[in-house]
């Protein structure tokens, strides 16, 4: 059915979005439907690609039972240096079904697959994904990733996010420019911070908001 070309958007958005992780055979499916569209199928690859490099790093050894003193020691380390010290597959693992303080400070790892598996953690919440599209200090791969995940771009909040962060690329954010309400356009134009193309974007589309807003004058009867 995944691979049938007839089979409804919706049907390949969920099993896009909620079927795919764990699933390679699904996975599979979807990638040779034609009729997948683009988004979809780049978060398909991407998930599929991020289990499969998760399973050619081998596990991180069992750590041994710290005695008292090393339990204190243990204790005092910040959850930063923890993450610091911890292997790749740690990293998937934690970013995968950690809290969210750890995703938080994941988010922004320099691994390219580690930042994706946060994106992918069933615990990731809406909010979550909204301080995240605001987040200046993440890699623009990730709010590229954000920007093709339909479920994500649902949410108005994140949409809004995204567009305010100066972080975002030109390309990504021109097209879903038109989602904003006349109040974020105002309030994006006037935002120093975002790019010159994207604010003029924004006063051009307020103004022809403007424009057809205008009462018009009736014609003259002949």
């Amino acid at each position: 059915m995944l691979s049938n070309p007839a089979t409804p958007l919706e049907v390949l958005d969920f099993a896009s979005n909620h079927l795919i992780t764990g699933r390679p055979e699904i996975a599979e499916a979807l990638l040779s439907n034609i009729a997948l569209p683009e988004d979809l199928r780049e978060w398909v690859k991407m998930t599929a690609d991020l289990e499969r490099e998760a399973n050619l790093v081998a596990p991180a050894p069992t750590p041994l039972e710290a005695g008292p003193g090393e339990e204190r020691t243990q204790e005092r380390e910040t959850l930063l240096q923890r993450i610091n010290r911890m292997t790749a597959a740690e990293k998937i693992k934690a970013a995968l079904t950690g809290n969210q303080e750890e995703r938080l400070i994941l988010i922004r790892d320099s691994n390219k697959i580690v930042a994706r598996a946060v994106l992918q953690s069933p615990k990731l919440s809406d909010t979550e994904i909204e301080n995240i599209a605001s987040m200046k200090n993440v890699t623009e791969e990730v709010l590229r990733l954000i920007a093709i995940n339909r479920k994500f771009m649902k949410s108005y909040s994140v949409i809004r996010s995204l567009l305010n962060n100066p972080r975002t690329p030109i390309d990504v954010g021109l097209p879903i420019l038109n989602r904003l309400n006349e109040r974020d356009l105002k309030g994006l134009m006037i935002n120093k911070n975002v790019a010159d193309v994207v604010r003029g974007m924004a006063q051009k589309m307020v103004k022809q908001k403007e424009e057809a807003n205008k009462p018009k004058v009736p014609g003259k009867k002949h």
